[in-house]
């Protein structure tokens, strides 16, 4: 059992740099249980990475551009580009396009990635499409990050090894079996979303996001002598049609008063000419 003990201790040193939890490990003595625990420190990045660090940097490079183009052509534009973008180191990542609809102009868009050495031509097609109305490049240092991610891979992949090996080792027992068989699972896992990290900084920084925005030219209108006359008719139909409208929610909102009004009313006018008629028949009678 001291040889295993050994052994584990051995192989956590040399896993040493990266930053994981205590392994424990449970050893069983004929008086009593013991539990010892064997840390590995925190990462520490070495001399060479920082040299690494200082002599190459990585950029996530990002371009966009603006192209103005005839309404009718734009679809085309957006498809030859896209087509044009296969026969270079590039891949589409997502386009669009919004076809012309009442008043607002038809529009489109195309995001890619591309390898630098092609941006260039990439541009120049563009270009080719209609007038680059702007042209924005933004670049991001992910240098960094990039170097913490690789001494994160190389030192997961040292440690996930030597605990491959410890299990090919004989006369380990069942209860560190276990204990290594649930490290080594944590220790893969953390592996494999750190390499998934890295190729996606690797697609950042070896590639160019390019993205085009396609918008429709505007063209001048010729504004007719009778535009002014068919407006003002457009409008006072709509007035006509709104004033309409209240006068049907005011009759609608009285109609039922009047169901109360009119018997009202009727009684009120039947009463006071009772009134009156017995006035004449009194005066007489005094008399």
């Amino acid at each position: 059992m001291d040889k295993t003990l050994a052994l584990i201790c051995l192989a956590l040193l040399v896993g040493g740099g990266c930053g994981y939890k205590a392994v424990s490990l449970s050893s069983r003595s004929t008086d009593k249980e013991s539990t010892r625990s064997y840390g590995v420190s925190q990462m520490r990045v070495s001399p060479l990475m920082l040299s690494t660090l200082a002599s190459s940097r990585y950029l996530a490079v990002r371009h966009k551009l603006v192209v103005v183009t005839v309404g009718a052509d734009l679809p085309k534009s957006l498809d030859a580009l896209i087509a044009f973008c296969g026969t270079i180191q590039c891949e589409v990542i997502s386009s669009n396009v919004t076809n012309q609809t009442g008043e607002s102009a038809p529009s489109g868009s195309v995001s890619m990635r591309v390898r630098p050495s092609d941006v260039d031509k990439l541009t120049g097609f563009v270009g080719k499409q209609g007038k680059i109305a702007q042209h924005t490049t933004e670049t991001e240092d992910k240098t960094a990050v990039v170097v913490d991610t690789d001494a994160k891979v190389k030192n997961l992949t040292e440690f996930r090894d030597t605990l491959r090996k410890m299990l090919a080792r004989p006369g380990v027992s069942v209860a560190d079996l276990v204990q290594i068989q649930e490290k080594l699972a944590e220790v893969q896992a953390q592996l494999d979303s750190e390499a998934a990290q890295r190729k996606i900084l690797a697609n950042e920084t070896e590639k160019v996001a390019v993205e085009v925005e396609f918008r429709a030219e505007r063209t001048a209108v010729s504004v007719s002598a009778f535009r002014p006359i068919a407006e003002a008719v457009r409008e006072s139909a709509s007035v006509m049609s709104e004033s309409l409208a209240s006068l049907i929610t005011a009759v609608v909102a009285v109609i039922p008063w009047l169901i109360v009004i009119v018997p009202g009313a009727w009684f009120v006018v039947k009463a006071w000419r009772r009134v009156h008629r017995k006035r004449p028949e009194a005066e007489p009678n005094a008399r």
